[in-house]
């Protein structure tokens, strides 16, 4: 698992950056975004108000070609984003990045509306009516169409990317996320938490698309509005420290930030590099992803999708992220450490290191990291300096549990950092003070934020986690459906489905950081594609812009009644 780790770790700093190597896809998202942005003449602005219009079904016309309503579509695609990204990808990009890495996270979304914008005005320009009347559609199709036939094996290489991103984006880190919080909210095993988050996913999936935006369509608007209002109910307990939280945002946004207390420290660089990242996660703006979902709606007009899907990445990042980050930041969580947290080391990402082991910055160890070896404790404390790091960080008051009792013996520490006591039987247990991390610093912020209602805070986060994961993956498994038709045909789709099911199950029994590296790397394959092919055909785009808002639209209602009078 060590190996794997390093393995996903190595490709995605090649993709997406370190402080050593060259943020690659950051640029690459940033300025198709601001190419398109600019061709499209700001269309995020200028129709922003008829597009939630046409989302609330003023348009819809049921005889139009098509699976779903406008609304179900971008249930559908916001059910897939809106999710742990919000909820774990906002901490994490925090934890690293700092502050600052919020208002990166704005930038990608508002230039993330138009890169949404032009690809789903594109896989409806280019999709397929299949023999049933059902649609299909996305980059694979706009690539190939768009681009000519030269350009298949890129259409082949996104769908490709957009199978094995669904695998990890889209089911196997929702899955760990559920799993995880469950097991530090509820002590829940991840075992019994993937079994029933996988067969739920499996149930909802075989119906296809139209039963996934009738259930996207019931669960996304309540859970939202429940995350968003109980998020700002929080801001308003906390309404005082708000003016200091955007200062920290914007102050810390152009530049590097020093250690606080246990917080890593980021350079610029690698603070632009987690806002940008974990903005296209939680967005999936430029992904390609969204598009697949869009392409099934119910309508004759491109242009009348693609102004609906822009609305996704401002209700994903600028509502729903923003939200998440300033609870964090506005409680104080994402620079402290939770009091006597307790953790079974084979899931907690926990790293046993020498006594002279120094944290430089960016989470970055001078050290030495023991591996293999044996360690002596006494009454719970481990004997000749030995530390323990937790997300980045050192733990404090240490303390070695096993049968509920401080721990007196040897206890031997694998490569992986999985600890085993050597005279008697029993899970090692860690206790202490602790950095957090992804959705349990979350999970602490609205506990802490609403503390003065009970505890219930913590719970809320829990529930949503739940059901953002299990949205998201029940989406998820649409985009890799319909690559795998792409690419095998429509008898692989079974397979596909039986696969999905099974990895959302291993996904929530792994560790963190080898789920979080997989769902880069293949979020960063398939993005690279489809921002390729945005550029490319972003003036097609704007002359299908320019003749539909040169045109007047009656609403199907103002339809029905010229036709009545004749």
């Amino acid at each position: 698992m060590n190996q794997l780790k390093e393995l996903f770790k190595l490709l995605s700093n090649l993709i997406w950056g370190t402080p050593e190597f060259f943020p690659f896809m950051v640029m690459l998202l940033l300025i198709t975004g601001f190419i398109v942005t600019i061709r499209t003449r700001l269309i995020q602005f200028s129709q922003f108000i008829h597009a939630w219009k046409v989302m609330f079904g003023l348009y819809d016309d049921p005889n139009d070609p098509g699976d779903i309503t406008h609304f179900q579509a971008i249930s559908a695609a916001l059910s897939a984003t809106v999710g742990i990204g919000n909820i774990a990808g906002v901490a994490t990009a925090i934890h690293y990045g700092g502050p600052g890495a919020l208002f990166w996270m704005w930038v990608t979304a508002l230039l993330g509306m138009s890169l949404k914008f032009a690809e789903a005005t594109l896989a409806m320009k280019y999709r397929k009516i299949n023999p049933d009347g059902s649609a299909s559609g996305g980059p694979m199709y706009y690539i190939e169409k768009g681009l000519g036939k030269n350009f298949k094996w890129m259409a082949m290489l996104f769908a490709l990317m957009c199978i094995i991103s669904s695998f990890g984006t889209g089911n196997t880190i929702q899955a760990f996320t559920v799993a995880d919080q469950f097991r530090a909210d509820l002590g829940i095993p991840t075992w019994i938490t993937g079994l029933i988050t996988a067969s739920t996913v499996g149930l909802v999936i075989i119906g296809g698309i139209k039963r996934i935006g009738k259930v996207a369509s019931l669960l996304m608007p309540g859970m939202c509005s429940l995350y968003i209002l109980a998020g700002i109910t929080v801001l308003l307990l906390n309404y005082k420290s708000l003016p200091y939280c955007f200062f920290q945002i914007f102050s810390s946004a152009f530049s590097s930030k020093a250690e606080i207390g246990g917080f890593a420290g980021s350079t610029f660089v690698f603070m632009l590099m987690w806002g940008v990242k974990r903005g296209l996660f939680s967005n999936e703006a430029g992904q390609g992803s969204a598009p697949i979902a869009h392409a099934a709606a119910r309508t004759t007009e491109p242009i009348r999708e693609g102004i609906v899907a822009m609305l996704g990445p401002f209700i994903d990042t600028i509502l729903v992220c923003s939200v998440t980050g300033l609870v964090i930041i506005s409680t104080g969580v994402w620079y402290q450490k939770k009091a006597e947290v307790v953790l079974a080391n084979a899931q907690a990402d926990i790293k046993i290191v020498s006594h002279d082991t120094k944290i430089i910055s960016n989470g970055v160890i001078d050290g030495k990291i023991l591996a293999d070896t044996t360690i002596s404790v006494s009454k719970g404390i481990p004997v000749g300096g030995i530390k323990f790091i937790r997300n980045h960080s050192f733990v404090e008051n240490v303390r070695i549990i096993v049968n509920k009792k401080p721990y007196t013996g040897k206890i031997y520490i694998s490569s992986a950092g999985i600890m085993h006591p050597i005279e008697t039987k029993g899970t090692v247990y860690l206790s202490g003070l602790m950095m957090q991390n992804g959705s349990p610093l979350t999970s602490w912020a609205f506990r802490k934020g609403l503390s003065k209602f009970g505890d219930w805070g913590g719970y809320l986060v829990t529930i949503a986690v739940f059901l953002f994961a299990v949205s998201t993956a029940i989406s998820w498994s649409y985009y890799g459906d319909r690559a795998t038709e792409y690419l095998f045909g429509g008898k692989a789709i079974p397979y596909y489905k039986w696969t999905y099911v099974i990895l959302h199950f291993i996904g929530a029994t792994v560790s963190l950081e080898v789920v979080w590296y997989f769902g880069d790397v293949a979020m960063g394959l398939m993005a690279i594609p489809n921002l390729i092919t945005l550029i490319i055909l972003s003036g097609r785009v704007n002359r299908l812009a320019r003749e539909y808002t040169s045109k007047t639209h009656l609403t199907y209602k103002e339809k029905l009644e010229l036709q009545s009078r004749g």
